[in-house]
């Protein structure tokens, strides 16, 4: 099993998934992408939506403090 950053939960098949409704979902491909986002239109399994999320806003690095001869 691999969690990616920011992405899905790849997982080495076949699989069996049980979704909060008590259905089973099943892959027989030899690697399964199981979503994390829970933006995928075909849950449990990834559909890449997480790539259209905006990246996290980063803030700039605080500015350093001026020494001597600077």
């Amino acid at each position: 099993m691999v969690l990616t950053e920011r992405g899905p939960l790849l997982i080495e098949g076949p699989v069996e998934v049980e979704g909060p409704d008590g259905v089973t979902h099943v892959s027989d491909r030899f690697v399964v992408a199981v979503c994390t986002c829970r933006r995928s239109r075909t849950l449990p399994w990834c559909d890449t939506s997480h790539r259209r999320r905006a990246a996290p806003h980063r803030a700039a690095p605080p500015d350093r403090p001026s020494g001597p001869g600077e």
